[in-house]
């Protein structure tokens, strides 16, 4: 079975990874030349939309997707030639906020105020309704920190709306959160479903830095709320694949903060931390194979190489420790790679997770 992917990046080369050893043949469609998956199978350089590099996808008998900036109807030029999950209409909500809130807020999932800004006077309308302190979001293409800010004045408001007007925006009330969770949910093409642990994210200037999994302190009724949240979506959704739910830990309350329609970043844990990958189980879904456990193995955590990467020896030489390096030429705030640690018991993971930051820091 081939399986066609849009988008070339790190995700995508980790799910080929996965895939190999289950007989999965990969095709890869992204523009950008040489990256992270062009050296583990074929990759087709063209637009999203060249006609010829689409039919060459759609010879592939499933396609998927590995970030949500794909033109939602590239997916559904695809879907009309090919099997495609998560579908078209799964794409459409995530990758708006707008779409996305809404979506939260119909199904009875808490998530903060919101309002749609499309200019300046809907912004000082929708400041007067939400109030101080807000996010200022676009409502897609925002990753990593990328296209929000935080207004806490007047001033932050109209600074923001120069920086950020003249597209689609997003005002959402500032949740006051004690800490970021998320958890990663998949679906098969039956309805089965499998949910891994809630995790403890850390983020340093709006990227991903540390990933605790499962999260400290985990309440099991905050593990069941999430589920319940997640089941709501991937069936409001129909969806087949992996999903990443993105939360906020509101004095024991979980507020969805985004989803993620694809393998996440703070499940690359899972590759060495749980039974069954999401890279792995998302394949399985989306080929209509059975689903693996999502139990986790022990306490593990996931530290992303933002930058560059640590010197492979000194990693390695941690007991537990296992180095990603995704092939990319070393640049500020961009993923390189990632780390993993496994431990034999919380305290060991973070006498772990300090040696190798000690690392990463330098």
């Amino acid at each position: 079975m081939q399986v066609g992917v849009l988008g070339a990046g790190q995700l995508g080369r980790m799910l080929a990874l996965a895939g190999y050893p289950l007989g999965l043949r990969f095709c890869f469609l992204d523009p950008a030349e040489g990256s992270p998956a062009n050296a583990l199978a074929e990759q087709v350089v063209a637009p999203w939309d060249d006609a010829q590099a689409l039919t060459r996808l759609s010879e592939c008998d499933v396609v998927t997707f590995e970030f949500e900036n794909v033109p939602v109807e590239t997916v559904e030029m695809l879907a009309t030639r090919t099997r495609v999950c998560p579908s078209a209409g799964a794409l459409a909500v995530a990758r708006d906020r707008l779409h996305e809130k809404t979506a939260f807020q119909e199904l009875g999932i808490p998530t903060a105020k919101f309002a749609a800004v499309g200019d300046e006077p809907s912004l000082r309308a929708a400041l007067s309704r939400i109030g101080l302190p807000a996010v200022l979001k676009t409502r897609c293409f925002g990753y990593d920190g990328k296209g929000q800010r935080v207004l806490r004045t007047a001033t932050d408001a109209d600074e923001a709306w120069r920086e950020l007007g003249g597209q689609p925006l997003l005002l959402e009330a500032f949740v006051p959160f004690s800490r970021e969770l998320s958890l990663i949910a998949v679906r098969g093409r039956s309805g089965d479903t499998r949910f891994y642990p809630l995790v403890e994210n850390e983020h340093r200037e709006g990227i991903l830095h540390l990933t605790r999994a499962p999260a400290r302190n985990l309440d099991p009724a905050q593990q069941a709320r999430a589920e319940e949240h997640a089941r709501r979506l991937l069936e409001r959704l129909d969806y087949v694949g992996a999903l990443a739910l993105e939360l906020f830990d509101v004095d024991g309350t979980l507020h969805a903060n985004e989803i993620a329609p694809r393998v996440h970043n703070s499940g690359h844990w899972t590759i060495e931390g749980a039974q069954t990958s999401q890279f792995e189980n998302h394949l399985r879904a989306i080929c209509g194979l059975p689903l693996g456990s999502a139990s986790a193995k022990g306490p593990t955590a996931m530290l992303n190489c933002v930058g560059r990467l640590p010197p492979a020896a000194r990693v390695l030489a941690i007991a537990g420790a296992h180095l990603h390096d995704y092939g990319k030429l070393p640049r500020a705030r961009r993923k390189v790679g990632h780390v993993t640690l496994c431990g034999d018991s919380p305290a060991d993971l973070e006498a772990k997770i300090a040696e190798a930051l000690t690392l990463l820091e330098e």
